[in-house]
């Protein structure tokens, strides 16, 4: 129930604020008809009617409609003076009303109408204290009015919970007001609010309009402030877990210090500094700061933090995303490769074919190369030289002896001692993932109970899967597929098959006699004298002298017995300069003796007349090529054959299907047939100190036999090699660049060799060829018809 009483009041527009009864408040004014409303309100009754506008504009604004609909009038307590024409009024809110009409005289003048609340009480009682007449004897709307008073006594504690220092106060206050309409009207008053709140509340008219709005409003602002408390306290407890830490690291470093241990956080912080310097993969990253994690907490004397810290300085320093530039210029690369070496025309074409599709893809995929050929052949020097040519780290891997697998792969790092394996240490020592790595004398691996270690390379040399090769002490993914990979062997025979299917082979050949002395004079020479402190007038060595020093005084596939005599060479002639005053020493054919002394080696010659049961054949050895001389003697007996010399199973066997193949053309060639019952034969290749085996001796063995047997000389100006058949038929062999080469060197001017090599004699140069007639052959009636005069 509500009665309403019309009256007319002076009004003041406010800006933004909404005054309730009950509220106590100042505001300033200064324009002229909000003044003159003050004024004549002070000279009647001090009544003012407040009424907020609905947004900013003039105060000299009449219309009803820029108005909110309800305001409050209010009893003027005090006007103060300010300077600048300004008012400050001190009012208290009476009564909450409702706008009726707005006229203008010389102020703004409201006509309002009073909305008086009769519905409420004290509580206890049953007689309306503000109009008497009106009483309620309702027990069950007392009760629920007292319900309502409780719950806003209720959710105003959760509220002002939440402000101690003010809800003391505000409760004491809180308990004194006795009707429900005095609580809704001093919790708007008290409760901070937004000025859309506080108007909402002054437009309800009834108590339970009020009230209702007044519990969302409280019940909103709870809601607000729970969540506000809810992520303030997790602010905190966040920043007092970091305070928290922060405090226990610092008394555990000043602990660590006091006990001197204090390294450990030293090399911690600056372990984490390195790691985020490094270029690797977040994956890396994390596993190293995880390590380091761990590292921090152990002891700094213990075994188990000196096992730490040299795992996380091995992946700190391993060159996980760190790349060199390669060179792109491939004449360059061509110069460098021509300066260095002489020959090795395929390897040198290998790999500026490599860099050719590198420029032009911008990546290409690593070769991976084994080179194969005799010792002192310049495998492993040539490699060096590949990698200056490329603009490439230079890394060199010796795998000669390796047994165990762990050098490759790395040990596990449980056991004491653990290191990485060969290839990640390499990486490690060239600071970069691409350069070229030499994996030298990679034949000569061998394997015992703890795994076989070119099964492990299986993995590094496979471009398919090394781009994740797996290193058991470093246990993170290694990228191999940049890196050039480069093997050296002296043969492919202990190699494993699925091994050296991965690697593309070239073969590094025997050195010729004229290539020995290009190689001597344009490089092992100038080398020499600076190492043994000479300069080029100093020593002069005649053009002369060279073709004895090759050919005298070493015997190798190679150049490396060349070059320790140049050395011996230059050591005397530094002698010599330096004790007895010589300015300069020449060296020629008359006083090599002097230097080198007697000569060591004669080339083994031709004969000099044919002969009966002397065949010149042609042998490969690891030093080079060279030539066999296989005599065979008839002798009476019983037809057993006698073989001599060290031959070997395979060698043996040959002379054996010789033998037999003659005996099979024995009616052919008028040969009786009890010869071989009557007569005993005796093969015999000299140097029996020197072991020989393989199959290429057949065809050779064959004809001194026959040669023997017949009584037919053989030409000592022929040399043959070639494997033979039960029937005569010549199949192809190895080694023929060598094999002719001796023959050359031993004044052979027919050569026989297996028409299967033809192909094999079109790759030797005309330098090797020159001034022998090679003669293919398919079957021994034809290796009869060039050798039996």
């Amino acid at each position: 129930m509500r009665r309403i009483i019309r009256k007319k009041y002076p009004c003041v527009v406010l800006n933004q604020m909404a005054v309730l009864p009950g509220m106590v408040i100042h505001f300033d004014i200064n324009a002229r008809a909000q003044v003159k409303a003050v004024e004549k309100a002070m000279v009647k009754d001090r009544k003012l009617f407040c009424v907020a506008e609905k947004s900013d504009g003039e105060d000299s604004k009449s219309q009803k409609g820029s108005l909110y609909a309800y305001g409050c009038v209010v009893t003027i307590k005090q006007v103060v003076r300010l300077p600048g024409n300004v008012l400050r009024v001190l009012v208290e809110g009476e009564m909450r009303s409702r706008l009726f009409d707005v006229t203008k005289d010389e102020c703004l003048i409201a006509a309002a109408k009073e909305v008086v609340p009769v519905d409420d009480w004290y509580i206890g009682k049953t007689v309306c204290p503000v109009y008497p007449e009106l009483s309620v004897d309702n027990d069950d709307t007392r009760l629920q009015i007292m319900a309502k008073i409780n719950i806003l006594k209720d959710l105003l504690s959760t509220l002002l919970g939440y402000n101690p220092q003010i809800g003391k106060t505000l409760t004491k206050q809180f308990d004194e007001a006795q009707t429900l309409a005095e609580l809704l009207d001093f919790v708007a008053v008290n409760v901070p609010m937004h000025f859309a709140d506080r108007q909402r509340l002054l437009e309800r008219e009834t108590v339970e309009e009020r009230f209702m709005a007044l519990m969302t409003i409280l019940q909103r602002e709870v809601n607000v402030l729970d969540i506000k408390t809810n992520i303030a306290k997790q602010i905190k407890e966040r920043v007092d877990k970091n305070q928290k830490e922060y405090v226990l690291r610092e008394q555990l470093r000043v602990i660590k210090e006091e006990l001197g241990e204090g390294s450990t956080a030293t090399e911690e912080e600056k372990y984490r500094e390195q790691v985020g310097k490094l270029k690797a993969k977040k994956e890396i990253k994390d596993k190293i700061l995880k390590e380091i994690e761990r590292f921090s907490h152990l002891h700094d004397g213990s075994s188990e933090a000196e096992v730490s810290r040299g795992y996380i300085e091995t992946l700190l320093a391993m060159p996980w995303d760190t790349v060199s530039k390669d060179n792109r210029d491939i004449d360059r690369a061509e110069e460098i490769l021509n300066r260095d070496h002489y020959g090795l025309d395929k390897v040198k074409e290998r790999m500026l074919e490599f860099l050719a599709v590198r420029n032009l893809t911008k990546k290409g995929e690593c070769p991976i190369i084994c080179l194969v050929g005799p010792p002192g052949t310049g495998k492993t020097s040539i490699a060096r030289s590949v990698a200056e040519a490329l603009n490439k780290k230079y890394v060199r891997i010796c795998l000669g002896g390796v047994r165990d697998e762990a050098e490759i792969r790395g040990h596990r790092r449980t056991y004491v001692g653990a290191m990485p394996g060969r290839i990640a240490v390499g990486l490690k020592n060239a600071h970069v993932k691409n350069p070229l790595m030499l994996l030298d004398e990679i034949d000569k691996m061998s394997n015992d109970f703890k795994g076989d270690p070119s099964a492990a390379l299986l993995e590094v040399l496979d471009s398919e899967q090394n781009v994740r090769f797996s290193d058991h002490y470093i246990e993170l993914p290694i990228d191999l597929s940049e890196v050039l990979f480069i093997a050296t062997a002296n043969s492919l025979s202990t190699i494993p098959r699925p091994l050296l299917d991965r690697m593309e082979v070239i073969e590094v050949s025997s050195y010729t006699a004229n290539e020995k002395i290009h190689i001597a004079k344009e490089h092992l020479f100038a080398k020499q004298l600076k190492k043994n402190g000479l300069k080029a007038d100093q020593l002069i060595i005649a053009d002369t002298v060279w073709p004895d020093i090759v050919e005298g005084y070493t015997k190798e596939a190679g150049v490396r017995s060349l070059e320790r005599k140049i050395g011996a060479i230059c050591r005397r002639s530094a002698r010599m300069i330096y004790q007895d005053g010589k300015k300069s020493v020449r060296v020629n054919r008359k006083n090599l003796y002097d230097f080198l002394g007697i000569r060591k080696y004669e080339q083994d010659k031709k004969n000099d007349r044919d002969e009966v049961g002397i065949v010149r054949g042609l042998a490969w050895t690891s030093v080079g090529g060279d030539t066999l001389s296989i005599e065979v003697n008839v002798m009476p007996g019983k037809g057993e054959i006698l073989l001599t010399g060290q031959l070997g199973d395979v060698m043996k066997e040959s002379a054996q299907a010789g033998m037999s193949y003659i005996r099979s053309i024995a009616p052919k060639r008028r040969i009786s047939a009890d010869y071989f019952k009557k007569h005993d034969f005796h093969l015999h290749i000299p140097e029996g100190s020197v072991p020989k085996d393989g199959p290429s001796a057949g065809i050779t063995m064959a004809t001194a036999l026959y040669s023997a047997i017949t009584g037919k000389k053989v030409r000592c100006d022929v040399a043959m090699t070639g494997e033979i058949t039960l029937r005569g038929r010549v199949l192809p062999i190895g080694g023929l660049k060598e094999k002719i080469l001796a023959a050359k060197n031993a004044g052979i001017k027919k050569v026989l060799v297996p028409k299967q090599n033809t192909k094999d004699i079109d790759e030797l140069d005309d330098e090797i060829t020159r001034g022998l007639t090679i003669v293919f052959v398919e079957h021994m009636d034809e290796v009869l018809r060039h050798a039996i005069v």
